[in-house]
């Protein structure tokens, strides 16, 4: 490993370069690529030979990714966090983004071309965006390599020696890990790529409590050692991974001692990404990544605010057919805003919408969940044959952490997904929130979307978890509206649940362009959330530092979510009682998660070929 200053040295000489001509170009249209009518043999097998040796680098790399996907020749490894390990990765991105650009599109077939659209998309948003140096940034109040170590254990298989074997080694490599991460952290103090200190002022207590919880929950897979493992083997993996333990000790306490001393006075006191050095374009570029449109900071803070009053008036109407409406004829009189607020109020403080114990919130979630599961082949023609189940957030990481997340599973191995619930702070998760957020986590949401890309047959693997946040969080937020049709919210608080997780969707178009773009406080956007939703104010409060945290990011999941229904809206106009639901959904789901322009050609081309269909039956 090169020596930290060295490499620092050439972390500011990357980010003080102007970019590359060609760094904010974008790949031409797919339509245009797939105007060719027959395929270049030399061109295909060129293009595949490239795809290969990118799922080969993929899976060399990051070992923890090739884990999950069932290749265990680097189980016991871990993924290089060092400045060397970051700055080798980006060199061979762009090597191979200068080899795929040279291949041309409009030789291959439409399938093949698309792909490369998709590839090259891929390598060209991660060009432009690294020379901002957002990746010198790689802990969060809700990311980084304290939470991932104390969560070793779940995210793997245990089925033989091996296993174990490869499970130690990679504990042995945890040490070297966290030192890879400390020195990146150090260029970003070096360059002055700093992320909020209200993001990361909890992080010096996760790492603690993650240090105190750790020998018992990385201990876990070894209260089930399996009977083909002898006892001398036994013995001996108890006795390496014991040996392993203390190192990740130490480790952790150098990391809490660095974080405190070294990087936490230099976090910075701003909030907007547009304060930082290129904020501005880094913001658009983020703004880029995650609506995969073009739609800019006013555009998306508009949307949100036209969001916010038409959603505004349907929770008005729900709230009318509550028992609380009923029960005092003066609240009809109230002006609007003061009866919302009064509702709001009565949701956030009445023992009726809250669980007593994390154990109770579990149950009421799976329950949820067990009532949505056998009404999901009437809205889907192809359902995923992966399981999955609901667990608890871990607690050392529940404070900070947000009301829930999905963590997928694997094919490969065997592995369900998981919808992770917090338990944390019990009298801040409501009840009423429980259907929307199975429906977005779990079932048809992310749990469904993720699982039947995983399983597409056929499909490259990198086609398999593309990543495209107004896709992926655009389905999850439409799939919350399904339960609409599932017969779910029949129950006026449930209802107003689904409007108010709408409406939080929706703030966060505004809020989020208002903190980085248009120069909002963190108070304000606070503020904006208590005036619109019911979220508790622990919700709220979290919610807006992760916007902080993550600028750009929140904007994807109702721009997504808008362009489903707008073009569900297009196929139900244009085939009228022909209209299948289940065969839209296939039509979504099935080319695995895209952007949304490609989403908008793969809808009209679907509704051409059912119009033909019905056309071919007169």
């Amino acid at each position: 490993m090169p020596a930290a200053a060295s490499v620092a040295a050439l972390a500011l000489t990357l980010l003080a370069a102007p970019a590359p001509a060609h760094a904010t170009a974008v790949a031409e249209p797919v339509r245009a690529a797939q105007s060719t009518p027959e395929a270049d043999p030399a061109v295909t097998a060129r293009f595949a030979e490239l795809v290969a040796a990118y799922d080969e680098w993929r899976r060399t790399v990051h070992p923890e990714y090739a884990l999950r996907r069932g290749d265990e020749t680097r189980a016991g490894e871990l993924t290089d966090t060092s400045l060397a390990g970051v700055h080798k990765r980006h060199a061979w991105s762009a090597n191979f983004l200068e080899e795929l650009r040279a291949v041309d599109a409009r030789r291959l077939s439409p399938a093949d071309a698309r792909d490369h659209f998709l590839l090259r998309r891929d390598f060209e948003l991660g060009a432009e965006g690294f020379r901002f140096g957002a990746w010198m940034m790689p802990v969060g109040g809700r990311f980084g390599p304290h939470q991932e170590i104390a969560q070793m254990g779940d995210l793997a298989t245990f089925a033989d020696l091996d296993d174990y074997e490869a499970y130690i080694n990679r504990l042995l490599g945890v040490p070297g890990s966290l030192l890879g991460t400390m020195e990146v952290m150090r260029a970003g103090i070096e360059a002055g790529v700093m992320p909020p200190r209200v993001t990361v002022e909890q992080v010096p207590l996760q790492i603690r409590a993650a240090r105190a919880g750790m020998r018992d929950a990385l201990r876990k897979p070894f209260a089930t050692l399996p009977k083909s493992v002898s006892a001398d083997d036994r013995a001996r993996l108890v006795q390496g991974f014991e040996r392993a333990l203390d190192p990740i000790d130490t480790a952790l306490t150098e990391f809490e001692a660095f974080f405190i001393t070294e990087y936490l006075p230099k976090c910075r006191g701003s909030i907007g990404a547009s304060e930082m050095k290129d904020g501005a374009a880094w913001y658009a570029h983020q703004l880029r990544v995650h609506t995969t449109t073009a739609m800019d900071a006013r555009e998306i803070h508009e949307t949100g605010l036209a969001e916010v009053a038409r959603i505004r008036a349907e929770m008005m109407q729900v709230i009318a057919r509550t028992d609380w409406y009923a029960a005092d004829p003066a609240r009809a009189a109230m002006p609007e805003d003061e009866r919302f607020a009064a509702f709001i109020t009565y949701l956030r403080t009445d023992p009726r919408f809250y669980c007593r114990t994390a154990e109770e919130l579990l149950a009421r979630y799976r329950d949820v969940c067990k009532r949505i599961d056998p009404k999901l082949p009437a809205l889907f023609a192809t359902c995923p044959r992966l399981t999955y189940g609901v667990r608890e957030i871990p607690r050392f990481m529940a404070p900070a952490q947000t009301t829930a997340y999905y963590q997928p599973g694997s094919p490969e191995r065997g592995e369900p997904g998981y919808f992770y619930a917090n338990t944390y702070a019990l009298d801040q998760r409501p009840t009423y929130e429980f259907i929307p957020l199975s429906l977005h986590e779990a079932v048809p949401g992310h749990h469904f979307q993720i699982a039947l890309a995983q399983e597409l047959a056929g499909a490259r693997e990198f086609r398999r978890d593309l990543d495209s946040t107004a896709f992926t969080e655009g389905w999850a937020l439409y799939a919350e509206r399904l339960g609409i049709e599932m017969g779910l919210f029949a129950d006026p608080y449930d209802d107003f649940g689904r409007l108010l997780y709408e409406m939080w969707r929706s703030c966060r178009l505004v809020v989020d362009p208002g903190m980085h773009a248009f120069g909002w406080t963190r108070e304000r956007a606070i503020d904006f959330m208590k005036r619109n939703t019911a979220l508790s104010e622990l919700n709220i409060v979290n919610e807006v530092d992760r916007y902080i945290g993550w600028p750009g990011q929140a904007c994807g999941y109702k721009i997504g979510e808008l362009t489903i229904r707008r073009l569900r809206e297009r196929a139900e106009k244009a085939l009228g009682a022909r209209f299948d639901l289940r065969r839209f959904h296939d039509a979504v789901l099935l080319d695995g998660p895209v952007p949304l322009d490609l989403l908008e050609q793969n809808i009209a081309a679907w509704i051409d070929a059912e119009m033909r269909a019905v056309a071919a039956q007169r």
